[in-house]
């Protein structure tokens, strides 16, 4: 069974922060690079950010500079930090490893609201 929960969604104002969370079981979380994905109203779903085992990052144009992926790999935890949020920013965000098996896996997601 996956083991991959999501957390830490919410309504905030323009400008506000949150702070997602992954928790992974360990034979998912310890070897694989992994992303945080999102899919806005009426929007297909984008990558926001990636992060390798070894804590190498990758983001998205639109989130640069505002969020930060880390990784806490003794704990199987990774983190979405989610600074100067805009309204565009509303989705749901998942997260999973990036390798190509897990394609077609969603897990239930965590739904960021931004409120102009």
């Amino acid at each position: 069974q996956v083991q991959l929960v999501e957390s830490g969604g919410g309504l905030v104002q323009a400008g506000g922060s949150l702070r997602l969370s992954c928790a992974a079981s360990s034979n998912i979380f310890r070897f694989n690079t992994l992303g945080w994905y999102r899919q806005g109203p009426g929007k297909q779903r984008e990558v926001v950010a990636t992060i390798t085992s070894g804590g190498s990052t990758s983001y998205a144009d639109s989130v640069k500079g505002r969020f930060t992926i880390s990784r806490d790999n003794a704990k199987n935890t990774m983190y979405l930090q989610m600074n100067s949020l805009k309204p565009e920013d509303t989705a749901v965000y998942y997260c999973k490893p990036t390798a190509l098996p897990w394609q077609n896996y969603w897990g239930q997601g965590t739904q960021v609201t931004v409120a102009s």
